[in-house]
């Protein structure tokens, strides 16, 4: 049995799509229930729902042999799989965010607000600049209205959270996109499954670019 997580939502949503095109349909999933697990015994896979940020736990761990987490969530948590292929969807991107009035005060160290304090920390590392992490889980966007931080380190899509709140991208840290993990050992020995799926999911990437 190959199990797969999936991230909970419209990603997922499209993913599954994308699982279904590479051969491994089941039709369980689209029954209107609260069901998380779904089997297709004779094709010989699993399906699972996971929170997003979940996924790359459920793989490292080994209850999932295979599973797709944001680029975010792997530079965040650095989890011990291989990242097989980058799907170019549920793009966006990782950013420093601050009033549209910011000015960096290079005389203390700079408050940053964020759920992603490994990433904040790396960047701020690479730039030599001293910072004060302030580690939130929800409403990162007020941080700075409120005084509590100078900026925040934030996933960013439109851009238009920002723009209601008097806020906008000073600067871009890396790009975001959803991508296809495997467990190290699952890799090894379901090679022929992991493969075809992946290899189906290069050659959808690549008709959906033409």
């Amino acid at each position: 049995m190959l199990n797969i997580a999936l991230p909970k939502g419209r990603l997922g949503e499209k993913v599954y799509s994308m699982f279904e095109k590479a051969g491994f349909r089941c039709p369980a999933i689209y029954e209107n229930n609260r069901k998380l697990i779904f089997e297709n015994a004779e094709l010989g896979i699993r399906y699972f729902w996971v929170k997003p940020s979940d996924v790359a736990i459920y793989v490292e761990r080994g209850a999932a042999d295979i599973g797709v987490a944001g680029k975010d969530i792997l530079l965040e948590y650095e989890p011990d799989v291989y990242e097989l292929f980058d799907l170019d969807i549920g793009k966006c991107s990782m950013a420093v965010a601050g009033m549209a009035d910011f000015c960096d005060p290079s005389h203390r160290a700079l408050r940053v607000a964020t759920k992603f304090t490994n990433i904040a920390k790396k960047y701020y590392k690479s730039q030599g600049r001293e910072i004060d992490i302030i580690h939130l889980n929800g409403s990162i966007e007020i941080a700075p209205i409120l005084g509590l931080s100078d900026v925040i380190v934030d996933i960013v899509e439109t851009g238009t959270t920002l723009k209601e709140n008097n806020l906008e991208v000073i600067e871009k840290i890396v790009p975001i996109s959803a991508r296809l993990i495997a467990n190290k050992a699952s890799f090894k020995f379901k090679n022929q499954q992991i493969e075809k799926i992946l290899g189906s999911f290069k050659e959808q990437s690549e008709a959906g670019n033409d």
